[in-house]
């Protein structure tokens, strides 16, 4: 019975039917579902807390209305969905990189585990700062912004929903170091091609922050001041990292980090 609920691991070098592939999908499909309806449960018990943590960055004279019947429920359902995503998150990131971790040798496996790690500690940086830092202030300025024309009302549903994008876009924001570094890694970039196109990569900073959720100037600038600097770190950590990795090439290839 256990195992046909957990899949087992095709080892990197062996040979699996379409059939075989698809079960072992199947398999991690219901074991990250299996997580997320507990984790669900438990988000939806707790929801009220979730909304009134959302509604924190809020200015002290605004408040959250709902304009439907559904809404008040629809609401508490996708917060809590969201943050059960986020909270089985490790679960599902774990399923998808064992499905396709056999396609690549075992050293590749360990150096993009580790990224992998390091990762989830970016994101979890980003989600942090964002909620302290750059939702306060785009919140502020967008609710106040020509309230003296307007009779303004935020709508709950539209509300915590730009919240959970900012967070989200901001999380993966913060994984654009180790994405570098991974790229470096494999040999797509270098730390010398970095150095050169330092300006387009400053460009390209820009123009990421910009099509983050906030619009405002404020947020904007919170947003693009931490990308220009984790881009330049990146930069300084690829260079570091390939002296690491040239001087133990030799003897243990990918397996050195």
């Amino acid at each position: 019975m256990i195992r046909r609920i957990v899949p087992r691991r095709l080892e990197p070098d062996e040979e699996a039917t379409l059939v075989e592939h698809l079960t072992e999908l199947r398999h991690r499909v219901f074991i990250v579902l299996g997580a997320v309806i507990p984790a669900f449960i438990l988000t939806f018990a707790f929801h009220a807390r979730l909304i009134d943590w959302l509604k924190r960055p809020l200015p002290a004279d605004k408040t959250l209305v709902t304009l439907g019947v559904t809404e008040p429920f629809t609401t508490a359902v996708k917060v809590s969905m969201a943050a059960a995503i986020g909270i089985v998150l490790p679960i599902l990131l774990w399923q998808v990189w064992a499905f396709l971790a056999p396609a690549v040798d075992r050293g590749v496996q360990r150096a993009l585990s580790v990224f992998v790690v390091i990762g989830t500690g970016l994101f979890a940086a980003g989600v942090t700062f964002s909620y302290f830092v750059v939702l306060p202030a785009a919140v502020n300025f967008l609710t106040n912004f020509d309230d003296s024309l307007y009779d303004v009302q935020v709508r709950a549903s539209y509300y915590l929903s730009f919240t959970s994008m900012v967070l989200l876009a901001s999380g993966i924001a913060f994984e654009m170091p180790i994405f570098i570094l991974a790229l470096v890694r494999i040999g797509v970039l270098s730390s010398e091609k970095l150095r050169r196109n330092r300006r387009v990569g400053y460009v390209l900073m820009v123009a990421f922050a910009i099509l983050l959720p906030t619009v405002d100037p404020v947020s904007l600038l919170f947003e693009t001041v931490p990308l220009l600097v984790l881009f330049e770190s990146s930069i300084w950590l690829s260079r570091f990292m390939e002296k690491r990795w040239t001087a133990h090439a030799p003897d243990e290839g990918w397996e050195t980090l």
